[in-house]
């Protein structure tokens, strides 16, 4: 015997198994990693562990693997190599037409379908789909989905198996065929680097070792200027919009593998001007050294530098009596205007473009509906927008006019043959006259190049958000580079509004912002910490809250009205742990629901989910957090009801699109940006020490409305609020508007 290395004891000597996989207990998509149950030929059962690609309840498998005693698991197979078979029963054939990745079919339908044609099930199905329509119930239109949906199921797995040829990992050929579909192989073949280029989660070193196995040489240009212009790509992916040259050559040489000496830049200065003479990247002399750029970021950061100097030095003037008139209405519509509110209204009035920022309760909502009054009695035609759907649903609900996402507002669409892209831009501007952007923390450089090259001549920008939020996660930090400049006009509102100082979730925000601890458990006051220091603990007693103390408290919806909220993923009381114990212990199996399971996630009707990417053709968005009201497993569909403005809405998703979706009992701090929760639960433990940060522990507890609740400990809060020193972001937008523009009004603020 000797240590595995996934925290078993292997035990000597190769197995030679066959059998149908009876059950999926866990599928990791990122690396393809199963743990399942498979009943042998002899009868028996034993569990399985390897990485697979995706993988039907059902299949009949021939393996070769080790035994291994796990110290937690028990004795199970660690799978070397595997090959499919078709299933040699009826029961198998059954299971695995019904287990969800083909739509059309469920449990009774495969059960017709097996009952037809017999052990011949898959070959008519293979060479003759239109005997379909020979079993009872299914129809032209029911065999034309079934057969489209096998088909494509067939297609990927061959796909799958060329790719694992190339030394591809299983999670890495599932990204690359869902960004390249039946292309995939051919694009791996054109190009591999483009690998690296095009498909998020593929890396360089991924695509260096496909092209070195392809013949490519060691010292080819071709791979020196990959590893730069991935380098660079990489960095964006983490917030920066550039790299000084000496860290962009001494990431390129790690990539590259570089001897020691030559990590220096010498080796890569050539590749460097290829690159540059190509127009690929741009060099730039900075305070402190050259600075490279991705060509798509240079031109972004200029061109929303000179968009904006554009907007700020156009101010409309008015009618010096009509624009008096029009504050005034709008004041009075909106009692209560502090003195930084008014200055607002009438730097609004004066300026192309404004720029407005507040904590909690300064009164940022009032003062966009302040705007809206003020330039609808102007007879402007003015449009509302925010980054995300859910922050575009909450200024909706809050002003009562129609917002939409930035993305929406630009006609973000897929036209055949280019791809996604804004149909809004300088050739076909935005139609109107003055342009509110809400939550304006969360955009990022490119979004916001896209957005200014669409504002119109005339057109004033008003941008509002909390500076100290955590940035956007795209590159770049375009609010607090706005501010810093020292260029753009901008108001601070600082005034804590009364009602807002009676709530310890506003007053422990503004603590935490200037460093200090938050007050805790005040009798009768909404913001309370549970201490607990272990891991394991943490998340049993976030379970508990969330089940039972918390709802008696409220009372509150335990499901919807409480979110939990962590910084990682992947530790005891992050994320991924914390969904399932909380759907277990919220949304427990029962017989009387139903169920599926894809890849190792389990949905049941009355989950709470949340959309992970935009769908414009369903209307939902990245952050849109609903509820399974209904699962059909005999359509292989699956409805979410999402609630847009107090409006119940349902929305379809075939089983093939579940990966659009994701348990949300518990969700990420940065995915919680731009929404509002009733009640946020939230861990704060040293197993976070990596992201116990300020302006996330700000950003997570401002989140709440009525109750926040932190779970941990006091040394875990008190790291988070000394530490401001959040990783600055290699950006030069505030020096580059002051560079261009000079001319641009100071800014205001009032103190």
């Amino acid at each position: 015997m000797r240590p595995a290395g996934n925290g078993g004891i292997l035990l000597e000597g190769l197995e030679k198994l066959e059998g149908t996989l009876e059950k999926i207990r866990f599928y990791n998509e990122d690396n393809g990693y199963l743990v399942g149950r498979l009943r042998c030929v002899s009868g028996d059962a034993i569990t399985i562990v390897g990485n697979f690609p995706p993988m039907q309840e059902g299949e009949s498998l021939r393996i070769t693997g080790k035994w291994q005693v796990h110290h937690r698991y028990g004795r199970q197979v660690a799978v070397e190599r595997w090959e499919r078979m078709l299933p040699v029963t009826e029961k198998g054939l059954k299971r695995y037409l019904s287990s969800g990745l083909i739509k059309g079919i469920g449990p009774v339908t495969a059960a017709a379908i097996v009952t037809h044609f017999g052990l011949d099930t898959l070959e008519v199905m293979e060479r003759e789909p239109e005997r379909l329509q020979e079993v009872p119930g299914i129809g032209p239109k029911k065999g034309a989905m079934i057969r489209e949906s096998f088909k494509k199921y067939r297609e990927m797995q061959g796909v799958l198996v060329f790719l694992q040829g190339q030394g591809i990992t299983i999670g890495q050929a599932l990204r690359l065929y869902r960004h390249y579909g039946p292309q995939a192989a051919d694009r791996v073949k054109d190009n591999p680097y483009l690998l690296a280029e095009e498909v998020l989660g593929i890396g360089f070193k991924t695509a260096d070792r496909i092209a070195r196995q392809m013949g490519l040489a060691a010292d080819s240009p071709d791979r020196a200027c990959a590893a730069l212009l991935f380098a660079l790509r990489d960095a964006a992916g983490k917030g920066d919009v550039c790299l000084p040259r000496e860290n962009l050559f001494e990431r390129a040489a790690e990539l590259l593998a570089l001897p020691g000496e030559a990590a220096v830049p010498r080796p890569l200065e050539s590749h460097l001007q290829k690159l540059a003479r190509d127009r690929k990247i741009y060099c730039e002399d900075g305070a402190d050294g050259e600075i490279v750029y991705a060509a798509p970021y240079y031109h972004a950061e200029r061109g929303v530098a000179r968009w904006l100097k554009t907007l700020a030095s156009g101010p409309q003037r008015w009618d010096q009596q009509k624009s008096r008139a029009a504050l005034e209405t709008a004041a009075g519509k909106e009692s209560g205007l502090t003195g930084e509110q008014r200055l607002v209204l009438e730097q609004a009035l004066g300026r192309g473009l404004l720029v407005v920022t507040g904590g909690p309760g300064t009164g940022k909502t009032t003062t966009i509906r302040a705007l809206l009054s003020l330039f609808h009695s102007l007879h402007q035609k003015v449009l509302l927008a925010a980054p995300t759907g859910r922050a575009a649903k909450r200024v909706h609900e809050a002003t009562g006019e129609e917002a939409s996402t930035i993305h929406r507002l630009l006609e973000y669409s897929y036209a055949e043959g280019a791809g996604f892209r804004f149909l809004r831009h300088e050739k076909r501007p935005l139609e109107a006259d003055v342009l509110i952007i809400d939550e304006a923390s969360m955009v990022d450089l490119m979004l916001m190049y896209h957005l200014v090259k669409a504002i119109p001549e005339g057109c004033r920008l008003i941008m509002v958000g909390d500076a100290d939020q955590l940035p956007a996660v795209g590159a770049g930090n375009v609010l607090r580079d706005l501010l810093e400049s020292g260029v753009i006009p901008a108001v601070r509102l600082n005034h804590i509004f009364r009602q807002a100082r009676e709530s310890l979730i506003t007053v422990n925000a503004h603590r935490i912002n200037r460093g200090e601890m938050p007050k805790l458990n005040i009798k009768d006051k909404d913001f309370f910490f549970v201490n607990e220091a272990v891991p394991d603990l943490v998340a049993r007693r976030v379970v508990q809250l969330c089940r039972e103390r918390i709802p008696n408290y409220g009372p509150f919806d335990p499901v919807m009205d409480v979110q939990v909220i962590t910084p990682m993923r992947r530790t005891a009381a992050g994320v991924e742990k914390l969904n399932k114990l909380l759907q277990k212990a919220l949304n427990p199996f029962d017989r009387r629901k139903n169920e599926v399971t894809l890849r190792g996630v389990t949905f049941r009707s009355g989950d709470k989910v949340m959309q992970i990417r935009n769908n414009y053709q369903k209307e939902v968005f990245n952050g849109d957090i609903g509820r399974i009201s209904k699962l059909d497993l005999e359509e292989g569909e699956l409805t979410v009801t999402y609630r847009d403005a107090g409006i119940s809405r349902p929305v379809a998703y075939n089983f093939s699109e579940l990966d659009e979706i994701t348990l949300s009992y518990a969700i990420s701090v940065h995915k919680s940006q731009g929404s509002e929760y009733p009640v946020i639960v939230m861990p704060v433990i040293t197993q976070h020490y990596l992201l116990l940060q300020r302006n996330l522990l700000y950003t997570g507890i401002t989140r709440a409305r009525k109750l926040v609740v932190l779970v941990g400990t006091k040394k875990a809060m008190a790291i988070a609020v000394g530490n401001n020193r959040a990783r600055e972001r290699y950006s030069f937008l505030d020096s580059r508007l002051n560079r261009e523009g000079e001319e641009v009004a100071g800014s205001t603020e009032e103190n």
